[in-house]
């Protein structure tokens, strides 16, 4: 069975999140100019500038890639650096933190930056109704307080040491205060790009702005263009005709088409990356452990990462951290494919078999569809009928994805263990797409928050591993790498990053042109 290791990781140089290629021109190479075109699946006609609701590559990649910008930013060698926020620093409970404030800052509306902005665009995430994944990170801030025009303090209802890197959340954008309703309308933020046009679900362009602060170190294109090409062997075929210059998630069936054009390179990064099965923990049959258990032990996770990866990954063993987080378990027990467990677990709910939905499309991760067929072939073996229910791609995040009982999903993962827990794990989170709810859990999120000792924040990650690998209601039965294409008319500085796709969500950003 194919798992991913410490050791290997450091051999192919990616530890805690920090993955480089090699082989590529350095940073000092880049230049002002040029047309960056890029297709990107994940795109929805329902789309906005609206931070809140932001969930896929073709519109974070818009959105906190070009238009807009955070507070922090995990750079792509992994490590955490100002955005907005020049600098911070924190009490010794990590309860309270100070942000220093970047200066001569202005939005594309002519408006300067400042604290008032950092607040009021963090407020927009919590109060009644509102429905944001960034939610839990506001939600733990008990104050929020302006000291200066470029300095802003936050106090924490209980210590984190994490804290800036929650900060960095691609929903976390910065808005003009007074003005958001505005901003979100016509897509006013500080970033590099502002817009030019935007047509939710089709495509989006950008202008590079002049004097902006990052000037010198990113922002090396004039415009920038985001075509939304959801559909995998559509987007293979603009890339390799030159349609567009950069995509995502390659077709691993066609790869040796890229690997044959002397014009295309792929461009691969180990992440946190998973193809998930989340089943509703509170919604039957799916309140029974038993059926959670029997469910997790029908799958072949390998024959999966075989024919659905094709070597681009690993098996998963249904917990989210993966191999480049700082506390991945690694020697957590594996669930293997065993049917006859998987009757064990039926019997103890008092079955011999069951009928099940599985809502699925090729929207939720590309060769979702296959990945179901394959589960409902092994499924089979232990009494468990798995009737796939085909849902339409449009829409497939807004009106399947936290509403079915049980459907396809994935996750890039995210940069620490806390901002995972917290985003899909925590009791209540808006994105918690399995209802999971334990106490222990939710004891531990707290202690790992405020423990600064490794080996006793291990442990404490460790544990709660172990304790959604055991009763959690996710099946993860693979983490796939993040795998792209580009031709040879974009370079970058040869460190991808690992945290989301496409480098973070960032080439318009990093990258330049030829």
């Amino acid at each position: 069975m194919t798992r991913f290791t410490r050791r290997g990781l450091l051999r192919t140089g990616a530890a805690a999140g920090v993955l480089a290629a090699t082989g590529l021109p350095a940073i000092a190479q880049a230049k002002r100019g040029g047309h960056l075109k890029m297709g990107l699946n994940g795109a929805n006609t329902s789309d906005s500038w609206d931070g809140r609701t932001h969930s896929d590559i073709f519109i974070i990649s818009a959105a906190l890639g070009a238009v807009f910008d955070a507070l922090t930013e995990v750079g792509a060698d992994g490590a955490l650096k100002g955005e907005l926020a020049e600098s911070w620093e924190s009490s010794s409970d990590a309860k309270t933190w100070t942000f220093n404030l970047r200066q001569g800052v202005t939005f594309h509306n002519g408006k300067p930056f400042g604290a008032d902005d950092v607040i009021e665009s963090l407020k927009m995430h919590v109060g009644e109704g509102v429905k944001s994944a960034a939610q839990p990170i506001v939600a733990a801030i008990a104050e929020m307080n302006k000291i200066t025009d470029h300095q802003v303090q936050f106090v924490l209802a209980e210590g984190n040491a994490d804290f800036p890197y929650l900060l960095a959340d691609y929903h976390l954008l910065m808005y003009p205060a007074g003005q958001i309703d505005e901003a979100i309308a016509n897509g006013i933020g500080t970033g590099l790009y502002k817009v030019e046009s935007f047509d939710p679900g089709v495509r989006f362009v950008g202008t590079r702005v002049d004097s902006h602060y990052k000037d010198g170190e990113s922002g090396w294109f004039d415009t920038v263009e985001l075509i939304a090409i959801n559909d995998i062997t559509a987007r293979m075929n603009a890339l390799l005709t030159g349609q567009v210059d950069v995509i995502n998630d390659i077709d691993f069936k066609t790869e040796s088409l890229l690997k044959a054009n002397p014009m295309t390179e792929i461009f691969e990064v180990t992440g946190n990356q998973q193809f998930t099965f989340p089943m509703l923990t509170d919604v039957s049959p799916f309140d029974d452990n038993n059926i959670r258990n029997a469910i997790k032990y029908a799958v072949n996770r390998q024959e999966m990462v075989d024919k659905i990866l094709l070597g681009h990954g690993g098996v998963g063993n249904d917990s989210p951290i993966g191999p480049a987080n700082q506390y991945y378990y690694s020697d957590m027990e594996q669930t293997a494919y065993d049917p006859d467990k998987a009757k064990f677990y039926l019997k103890e709910a008092g079955l011999d078999s069951i009928d099940v939905d599985l809502s699925v499309s090729n929207a939720a991760f590309t060769g979702a569809t296959d990945a179901a067929q394959l589960y409902q072939a092994s499924a089979k073996a232990a009494g468990i009928n798995i009737n796939l229910i085909q849902e339409p791609a449009d829409g497939y995040w807004s009106n399947v994805w936290l509403k079915k009982p049980w459907c396809a999903c994935y996750w890039s993962g995210r940069a620490t263990e806390d901002l995972m827990f917290s985003t899909a794990y925590a009791t209540g989170a808006p994105w918690n797409d399995t209802h999971f709810e334990n106490e222990r859990f939710m004891e531990l999120m707290s202690a790992g928050r405020t423990e600064f000792d490794s080996d006793k924040r291990r442990e404490i990650y460790y544990e709660m591993q172990q304790i959604v690998h055991d009763d959690g209601g996710a099946v993860i039965p693979m983490f796939a790498n993040f795998v792209g294409a580009k031709t040879n008319k974009v370079m970058n500085s040869g460190s991808i990053g690992n945290v989301y796709k496409v480098d973070n969500g960032r080439v318009a950003e990093r990258w330049w042109a030829a």
